[in-house]
């Protein structure tokens, strides 16, 4: 009898650890089991596989433009509906400008069935659009344009210093983002938002400075300067202060 419980104890054990190491041996609980059947591996990946539902990242990418941080707007959310046969269905559409301060923005138009959704989308849209605009001393406009898209007819001028962001509506936060201090502006025709923007950007797209007018046909800037009017001495000053 003796030898018999001595040979059923010590089978006990041979037939309960495995060979490998297990989650057991490290936490003294019994292994997680995926649906599967198999032992489960970290917690939030079940049954072990890594396309599993594991745990979100919720970490946001960075920037196309090196994680630089962006200046985002929220010009408009409009809410709108659609009738189905159970009733109506709500959704919301954003329109939000996105710029650097630094003579580079974009607008987008995003939308969802929940508010922030629509926000994110319409940002991520203003991101890839983006455009460089040339700006005279890194505050206001080098010269005047005119901007027209649907009933919208949108007019920029630029300012001396001190003068202020003169514009309403969404035209102000174009020029808050895209880091523009002194400027003048005169919308005409609808107050659309979307037409107001899309009107902004045709306007600041047509922007051209000294410096590049001055290398496509070859001159020099004070060359161009002079042709203005300005005197020799004042041509040159102003050439070496323009630096795009």
């Amino acid at each position: 009898m003796a030898d018999e419980n001595t040979t059923g104890q010590g089978n006990q054990p041979e037939a309960v650890l495995a060979p490998e190491t297990t989650n057991a041996d490290v936490t003294g609980q019994a292994p997680r089991r995926g649906r599967g059947g198999g032992a489960g591996g970290p917690v939030g990946n079940r049954g072990g596989r890594d396309g599993g539902r594991g745990r979100r990242d919720d970490r946001r990418p960075r920037d196309d433009d090196g994680g630089e941080e962006l200046i985002e707007k929220l010009v408009h959310i409009n809410r709108v509906s659609k009738t189905v046969k159970g009733g109506k269905r709500f959704g919301f559409a954003a329109l939000v400008v996105v710029g650097d301060g630094k003579g580079r923005a974009g607008f987008g138009h995003g939308k969802a069935r929940e508010v922030p959704e629509a926000i994110s989308k319409a940002t991520a849209a203003a991101k890839k659009s983006m455009i460089r605009v040339p700006l005279r001393d890194g505050r206001t406009l080098h010269h005047d344009g005119r901007g027209h898209f649907g009933a919208g007819l949108v007019t920029v001028r630029s300012a001396p210093a001190g003068t202020g962001i003169i514009a309403g509506g969404p035209m102000r936060a174009v020029f808050e983002s895209l880091g523009v201090a002194d400027v003048v502006t005169k919308s005409n025709g609808t107050s659309n938002p979307y037409n107001m923007i899309r009107a902004t950007f045709e306007a600041l797209g047509e922007q051209t400075s000294p410096k590049s007018v001055a290398q496509r046909r070859g001159k020099k800037v004070s060359d161009l300067i002079k042709r203005g009017g300005a005197s020799d001495r004042a041509a040159e000053a102003e050439a070496a202060a323009v630096t795009e």
